[in-house]
């Protein structure tokens, strides 16, 4: 049960709950008694990719079905129990599952992972139909838990972690991700409301400076306040950004007089400001990061050209090889898609934690 929920986490989602375990006598057929539990999963896949998914790590797992009438034992079964509040009727997959009124085994730790559940079909509270159920069987609630995998990704050490990297590397969802299974308070850049970066992407020259300045000043003023005020809820931040940013991209936007104002500025403000402690850098080739560019359809981001995107692959690689900080992790990800593919996002974790 432990390597399915570890496998469950790996391969699907982040694992937010584990019931207790529960022992019940066989159901349907003489048999040794079973071991129960209900498990809670965020995952992006469908519906159907998810039954796929789980009927794979039953295999994995050395389950093998053999077609036989009735219920027989099994090393491992993981049933679909609910998704979302969907009602889903399709020759592969029921939901919600179609006895789950039946089984004491599966109302039990329901309950207990989240008491104001309601059937979506039934509109009825599961506290209602665990009272109702006509399942008389007596079922043991084990002393020995299940351990959640996430527990595995030790972030207690670190209290402030900065994601950088290209337009279109991945920032953003990676901060989301990590937030989401850990805990995290959210610091994510503003770029939507500055009203210079649309026209900076219609004439560079005219706009470069006031864009690079109006940045750096909500730069400043969102990490200053939301670093400060730490969430007494949230167990540490992570932010899509990093404020060294506004350095890298000037130098390549703003003429040489500019950008040696614009560098006092900045240092001054640079002072006062928390520096994370790890800096991720996600690496990804200008191909890769113009398809990103071109599949996320902002209007204004049309007119980035390769070239562009180069110099500022180039500024971020200048600026970690002249920083001496063990902290810096740079993960290239211009084979994966960790936002799709589970297990590429679980190889970054592990490249950030070691």
């Amino acid at each position: 049960m432990q390597a399915a929920v570890n496998v469950l986490f790996k391969e699907l989602g982040s694992v937010n709950k584990i019931s207790a375990v529960y022992e019940t006598p066989a159901l349907g057929f003489d048999g040794g008694d079973f071991l129960n539990c209900v498990v809670e999963v965020s995952t992006i896949m469908t519906s159907s990719k998810t039954l796929k998914t789980v009927l794979a790590i039953e295999k994995k797992l050395g389950r093998e079905r053999a077609e036989v009438e009735g219920y027989t034992s099994r090393v491992i079964d993981i049933d679909i129990l609910l998704y979302n509040d969907d009602v889903i009727e399709s020759k592969s997959l029921q939901v919600p599952h179609p006895r789950i009124q039946e089984r004491k085994f599966v109302l039990q730790p329901l309950v207990e992972i989240n008491s104001s559940l309601f059937h979506p079909s039934f509109k009825q509270s599961f506290v209602t139909l665990l009272e109702q159920t006509s399942d008389t069987s007596t079922i043991v609630k084990q002393s020995k838990w299940l351990r959640n995998p996430r527990s595995d990704y030790d972030f207690s050490n670190i209290n402030y972690i900065a994601i950088e990297g290209n337009i279109g590397a991945g920032k953003t969802s990676l901060a989301h991700l990590i937030s989401n299974d850990f805990n995290a308070k959210l610091i994510l850049e503003r770029f939507k409301d500055n009203p210079f970066l649309p026209k900076f992407y219609e004439d560079q020259q005219r706009y470069a400076f006031p864009l690079e300045m109006s940045f750096l000043a909500d730069r400043y003023q969102q990490l200053l306040e939301d670093i400060k005020q730490f969430d007494l809820f949230k167990d540490y931040v992570v932010a899509d950004y990093d404020v060294y940013k506004s350095l890298i991209f000037a130098k390549v936007t703003l003429q040489p007089e500019e950008y040696n104002l614009y560098k006092k500025l900045f240092h001054l403000m640079h002072k006062e400001l928390a520096k994370p402690d790890v800096y991720i850098y996600l690496y990804q080739n200008t191909e890769r990061l113009l398809a990103n560019i071109k599949k996320r359809g902002r209007s204004y981001e049309k007119s980035i050209e390769a070239e562009y995107l180069q110099k500022i692959n180039d500024g971020y690689l200048e600026y970690i090889k002249n920083t001496h900080n063990d902290n810096i992790k740079i993960i290239d990800i211009s084979e994966m898609d960790f936002v799709k593919n589970r297990a590429h996002y679980i190889s970054i974790l592990e490249q950030i934690l070691h």
